[in-house]
């Protein structure tokens, strides 16, 4: 299909091409897009179905949607908004310049227009940011036939129906209740009778990862978003949660390999953009580094007494950082998981200890016949490289569990304490270790 499509359009078909087009999902006919040429996007748009249009319009990347607003006339413009669900729309003008923003609100109704620029209110990141307020609300008072019919009525342009909010004269949230509970009760049935009082929800300023862990903790499809006085002002649904846990494990990928957090795609992003985002962080770790090597330089007597021991610094230097960052990479991942919370920090250090004995001790009997029965090497330094590795792991383990740890504690993104950091810091102390175990056990 695609590809029938791509030659319809290089032929200029475009009748033809809105028979083919209109039979295609509007995910795919957004990757389509992705690949066009933006002068033949551009009349592809315009010959979509507005409803087609809109949806189409709402998985695009920002860039198309920049484009496509900045193209088309008012009268197009006013027809997408009026088709997009308020989350879809909010969503796209937080990415979008001011003289975007400006233009896209011209072209809204006076409601719409002071519900988005209230959204847009919103601290970024928080629930009321991700809100919609496309949801179907109840009385307590009414029947199940009475629910129903309401549901017909209103739950057109709503953005899900599977669950309904019973809320008050003053939209206080009171309860919820499945669609699937309603369609199986008698329909004389009193709606309070059946409803879910005990309802979790979330506030509109408290963070969307708070909330994405409620919804893996619940397995909810929606939920509702409540003020400080717990008036229901929206609900966050599952689709929208799919894309904050993608973006935050993106997030958390970015900053533990110590790389500034970006939403852009990164073939789409410029490469003075992503050097950006990356020499801070290599400029702080660059010189943190110089650490090690004044290390090396302080017990520089030690190595020219015995030369042998400086072919041994890189492997114990890998080995504690790999050590580090197997340990901070489950850490991290816990927290995020709700798995591992501050008052674990004990629980951490001990199971991390552990860990580290055993693995410090199997990696260093091996060492330990590797280099003294394959590489002849003398007795003494054997034990000394041997010892030193056995330590160097046991620690490496438990600074990697116990920082992501501290991290959390004083409020810093855990996923900053990982990979090249945990490596720079084990990178130090294993030197010391080194070549004060050699002194000791050498005599040098």
């Amino acid at each position: 299909m695609k590809e029938k499509i791509l030659a319809l359009i290089e032929q200029g078909k475009y009748a033809d091409i809105r028979k083919e087009i209109i039979e295609m999902n509007v995910v795919d006919i957004a990757q389509l897009f992705e690949e066009l040429d933006k002068q033949k996007l551009l009349v592809v748009f315009r010959i979509l179905p507005k409803d087609i249009a809109s949806g189409v319009f709402s998985y695009i990347s920002n860039e198309l949607q920049k484009y496509i607003i900045e193209s088309i006339t008012d009268k197009e413009i006013k027809n997408i908004i009026a088709e997009l669900f308020l989350d879809d729309t909010i969503a796209f003008l937080e990415e979008m310049p001011s003289n975007i923003v400006k233009k896209v609100l011209k072209n809204t109704d006076e409601e719409t227009r002071i519900l988005i620029n209230q959204f847009l209110n919103y601290p970024e990141d928080s629930a009321g940011s991700i809100m919609t307020i496309e949801f179907v609300d109840l009385k307590k008072e009414m029947t199940v036939k009475q629910a129903l019919e309401h549901i017909k009525y209103t739950g057109v342009d709503k953005e899900t129906i599977n669950t309904c909010y019973v809320i008050d004269n003053n939209r206080i949230l009171e309860g919820v209740i499945s669609i699937r509970k309603l369609i199986l009760s008698e329909e004389s049935t009193i709606v309070k009778d059946i409803m879910e009082k005990d309802v979790v929800y979330i506030n509109t300023h408290d963070d969307q990862e708070k909330m994405a862990s409620l919804f893996k903790k619940y397995d909810f499809l929606s939920m509702p978003v409540v003020d400080n006085e717990c008036r229901l002002v929206g609900i966050v649904t599952i689709d929208d949660v799919v894309d904050i846990i993608e973006q935050e494990n993106t997030e958390d990928i970015q900053k533990m390999a110590a790389i500034k957090p970006s939403e852009e795609k990164y073939l789409k992003t410029n490469a003075l953009v992503l050097a950006k985002h990356r020499i801070a962080w290599l400029l702080i770790l660059m010189v943190s580094a110089s650490f090690t090597g004044n290390i090396i330089r302080k017990f520089d007597d030690v190595l020219q007494s015995v030369v042998v021991l400086a072919s041994f610094i890189p492997m114990l230097m890998d080995a504690g950082g790999n050590a580090g960052s197997q340990s901070s990479a489950l850490v991290i991942r816990g927290l995020a998981l709700g798995e591992i919370s501050l008052k674990d920090i004990l629980k951490v250090l001990w199971k991390e200890i552990q860990v580290g004995c055993l693995v410090g001790l199997s990696l260093s009997v091996v060492n330990f016949a590797r280099i003294y029965y394959l590489e002849k090497i003398d007795l003494s330094i054997c034990i000394t490289v041997s010892i030193t590795l056995l330590f160097t792991v046991i620690l490496a383990k438990i600074v990697g569990g116990i920082l992501p740890i501290m991290a959390k504690k004083i409020k810093i993104d855990p996923a900053i304490m990982a990979g090249p950091l945990i490596t720079t810091i084990v990178d130090a102390v294993a030197l010391i270790l080194y070549f004060l175990t050699a002194t000791w056990l050498l005599g040098i």
